[in-house]
């Protein structure tokens, strides 16, 4: 009713302003534009009036500029008042075709919606894990982010690597033996690297099986247990800091911490984050090599071992401008990647230099890691990483933090 009151008004200026017949034109634009502000009123409101209604406002507009006199007994000003007369109302027409057919599309879109669930429990992976739900009351959870094989900082598969350039290489490395992935003054990880060599191969297919990380005057591992057959309700992860095992609790979320470390499971199990605080960030998942694998590469997977591995991701907060390693040169302000553009699977070398003694000793030539000596060494330091990229989010995968 608001509306067609509006109408009503803008008409009702039109007597108004019937005496001033010297200002014919000009009063004709006063009505008009105050009639189509009642338009716009009437668009917005449109969808919440009934049929009934809009017959209605169709019929009192028609009425009231039907029994309007004219502004001017001059022809020529009668002539443009029919006019704009039948252009209002063929505009109204054309907004009552248009509203309909916004209204059969949301319908139409209405039926295709799904309901609204009203189930207020945990995702899948936190059933087991013992919390409440205040009031009953919907949780949002934000999970850490699990390694993202296809961005920046990842080493996955036969290792399949992503420098910090985005550029994409393998490294083969050789099987039961250890190599530097990253090593800095203050901070260092080895991976050890697990595989087979079937007949006719001149190379080991290879797999990262352990991370040792060096930080300070500290040192923690964690590896991918060996297992015949995956079983994926079953905890593969094993980890130790400074010699001592330790017992991370299966469950969502669970954690771990001592000084400047912390570990925490982003899955039931299977799946952490290692955090050492404003060094880095390592993702960590252990799945297996699967049959499709197998039956894509030829791996000649034997049937005692799934060859359970860890696909990794790392986030660095902060490295110097001489960071070394498989992947952690790739850090460098100025590195040239010696892998190929456009083939389709770029190997680089450099097993000589990053090959370490065992999975927890710096020894490697190209190592770098002397924590002692840090605050003394005239190195610059990467704090910013911006540079690289900062372009993604944690859901797109890179491997780099940006912070302000």
């Amino acid at each position: 009713m608001s509306t067609v009151s509006g109408v009503r008004t803008a008409v009702l200026k039109h007597e108004k302003l019937q005496p001033n017949i010297h200002g014919g034109r000009r009063n004709i634009g006063r009505i008009f534009d105050d009639f189509g502000k009642y338009l716009v009123d009437f668009a917005v409101n449109f969808s919440s009036k009934s049929d009934l209604g809009r017959r209605g406002l169709h019929k009192t507009v028609q009425e009231e500029i039907k029994d309007q006199s004219p502004l001017n007994p001059c022809h020529s000003q009668k002539h443009v008042t029919i006019l704009k007369e039948k252009e209002i109302q063929s505009k109204i027409q054309e907004m009552q075709e248009e509203m309909n057919n916004v209204k059969h599309k949301i319908g139409a879109s209405s039926e295709k919606m799904e309901p609204m669930s009203s189930d207020t429990s945990p995702p899948k992976q936190l059933k087991d894990k013992d919390f409440m739900l205040p009031d009953k009351k919907r949780i949002m959870i934000r999970s850490h982010r699990k390694p993202n094989c296809s961005g920046r900082g990842a080493a996955c598969l036969d290792p399949r690597f992503i420098g910090g350039d985005g550029i994409v290489f393998y490294f083969h490395g050789k099987s039961n033996q250890h190599f530097s992935l990253v090593s800095d003054l203050n901070f260092q990880v080895n991976a050890r690297f697990i595989g087979l060599r079937p007949a006719g191969r001149t190379r080991d297919y290879t797999w990262i099986q352990a991370l040792g990380i060096l930080f300070d005057s500290h040192s923690f591992s964690l590896e991918a247990t060996p297992a015949a057959q995956w079983d994926d309700q079953v905890d593969h992860l094993k980890f130790s800091y400074d010699g001592q095992e330790v017992d991370l609790p299966e469950g969502y979320r669970s954690n771990w911490t001592a000084r400047d470390l912390k570990v925490e499971r982003t899955d039931k199990l299977n799946s952490v984050i290692v955090t050492v605080a404003e060094i880095a960030e390592i993702s960590v998942n252990v799945v297996p090599v699967t049959k499709e694998d197998d039956r894509i590469h030829n791996y000649q997977i034997p049937s005692d071992n799934c060859f359970a591995h860890l696909e990794v991701q790392f986030r660095f907060f902060g490295l110097s401008s001489e960071v070394e390693g498989v992947i952690g040169r790739t850090y460098q302000p100025d590195f040239k990647n010696p892998a190929k553009p456009g083939v389709a699977m770029p190997v680089v070398g450099g097993e000589d230099r990053y090959k370490t003694s065992t999975l927890l000793t710096p020894d490697c030539k190209s190592c770098r890691f002397s924590p002692v000596g840090v605050m003394s060494q005239d190195v610059s330091f990467l704090k910013d990483l911006g540079m690289l990229d900062c372009t993604g989010s944690t859901s797109s995968g890179n491997g780099i933090v940006c912070r302000k």
